[in-house]
């Protein structure tokens, strides 16, 4: 009886880490600096990533038709124009399909 219940908690806490290691968030540790207009045409959407949880740089993780992400510095005038940009193309594809 003590074995099964040693063997329960051993494999409940084996579970545990298991699935904890799962959950680390996928953080940006640098900054792209500049990009092609060939790459800029590629981007398909964006997401904000803030200076909380598990990641301590604030950026803008932009995602291509690819699939490939890039990290890149809020405070950048060309992020800031491809968030306009990329902004722009999803109202126009938004408006095509309706």
């Amino acid at each position: 009886m003590r074995f099964n219940l040693l063997f329960f908690f051993v494999f409940l806490g084996v579970l545990y880490l298991s699935l904890a290691q799962g959950l680390y968030e996928d953080c940006c540790l640098s900054f792209t600096k500049e990009i092609k207009p060939s790459v800029k045409k590629r981007v398909i959407s964006y997401r904000r990533q803030e200076q909380d949880g598990g990641c301590n740089l604030p950026a803008i993780v932009f995602k291509l038709k690819s699939g490939r992400q890039f990290c890149a510095r809020p405070g950048d005038k060309w992020v800031q124009d491809l968030l306009i940009q990329t902004e722009h193309k999803k109202t126009r594809n938004r408006h095509r399909k309706h």
